[in-house]
């Protein structure tokens, strides 16, 4: 089955009508990032058992038939590791496409290996190994090439049978209802949600500032981000990391302090940026009260607790050998730590992981089973 192009509005309204009375849709886009804020959306590929599509929103201005279509609660959208092309319809739409089903999450419940791409899982489950030529092509060039729409195609054209195949193992098993946990959180629209006064957790390394830097750190970095909102342009292209911190560290009340930082003349000066913008959000950001950055790790745990680490993660591995699934993919060290410090506020503790292995965790913790 070839690929139709969708390029005019009439062509989007036709196909939508078409596949509305599907009951799943297989979904995937093609984009570009690297000079902008936001995603630039250049193809989006849709298919259903009788039909593959293309369209191009770069030719077809008015996505809205095709927003219509992906919001019905009553369609199940197929995506592989989807969270980037939920971003872009939640960017477009204002909501994320629900309900979903993601194949490389359902994956690591059919015994895969955690995280497996696209590809490997085509080959592992189809026998078909994909052509990768045009993994680097420039999307939003046009005309696109007959070969790079059929190389975007095939993401969703494997796309369908790998869900088919999957979801009929997953309902065999019974696992099928362990899936609605994550399901749910990746649709959960505050994952989509740019909060500027959020964005100092992306900083790297600020935990490390004394109090009154790290207040200034964090409110250059909301200043950033709302930057880079308005003019659409990448958050460290207006002013990197490590600059951040150091005008942080240094809290410069002028021009010519800010000039003693290191390179900051010229970034600023690439980036279009007003020197006196910057000064005026760090001097605002020192009349505030100082905060304590965040602790850089859990408390340590006693001696006495490690051993019981120990035992846990012996657990899980045999919890998860019984289950065929990768013991990465229900915990880490780091959260068996958690639970023997006494958090349960997990995601452990809830889901499949929860039934897996976590409450057997618990009880084994609680003395309520033996090892």
């Amino acid at each position: 089955m070839s690929q139709e192009i969708i390029d005019s509005r009439d062509g989007l309204l036709a196909l939508c009508r078409q596949l509305e009375q599907s009951h799943w849709l297989a979904l995937d886009t093609e984009f570009m990032r690297e000079r902008t804020y936001y995603p630039r959306l250049c193809l989006v590929q849709i298919a259903n058992e009788e039909r593959i599509a293309c369209v191009d929103p770069l030719l077809v201005e008015d996505l809205s038939p095709l927003g219509e279509l992906l919001l019905r609660r009553d369609i199940t959208k197929v995506v592989h590791a989807g969270h980037q092309d939920l971003e872009i319809f939640h960017q477009l739409y204002g909501e994320v496409p629900a309900p979903v089903f993601d194949t490389q999450i359902a994956a690591t419940l059919a015994g895969f290996t955690p995280q497996i791409g696209y590809a490997r899982l085509v080959e592992e489950m189809l026998g078909v190994t994909l052509d990768k030529t045009h993994t680097r092509s420039d999307w939003s060039r046009r005309p696109l090439a007959e070969a790079e729409y059929a190389y975007a195609a095939n993401d969703v054209r494997y796309l369908r049978d790998i869900y088919l195949r999957l979801h009929q193992q997953l309902d065999n098993n019974g696992r099928l209802t362990w899936l609605e946990h994550d399901f749910a959180a990746l649709v959960d629209d505050r994952r989509y949600r740019s909060e500027p006064g959020e964005a100092w957790k992306r900083v790297k390394q600020i935990d490390r500032l004394r109090p009154r830097a790290f207040t200034i750190a964090r409110e250059l970095a909301a200043w950033r981000e709302r930057e880079a909102m308005q003019r659409d342009r990448p958050r460290q292209w207006l002013l990197r990391d490590e600059m951040l911190l150091d005008i942080a560290r240094r809290q410069p009340a002028d021009r010519n302090a800010l000039n003693a930082v290191r390179g900051a003349s010229e970034a600023l000066q690439r980036a279009r940026v007003q020197p006196e913008a910057l000064l005026a959000v760090v001097a605002e950001a020192a009349e505030l009260p100082a905060a304590s950055p965040p602790p850089r790790a859990a408390n340590r745990l006693d001696p006495a607790q490690e051993p019981l680490v120990d035992i846990l993660m012996g657990v899980l591995r045999q919890c998860a050998d019984n289950a065929d699934v990768a013991a990465t993919m229900i915990a880490s060290r780091k959260d068996l730590e958690k639970l023997v410090g006494g958090q349960r506020q997990l995601p452990l503790l809830e889901g499949w992981r929860g039934e897996i292995a976590g409450r057997t965790l618990l009880a084994v913790l609680e003395g309520q089973r033996d090892v």
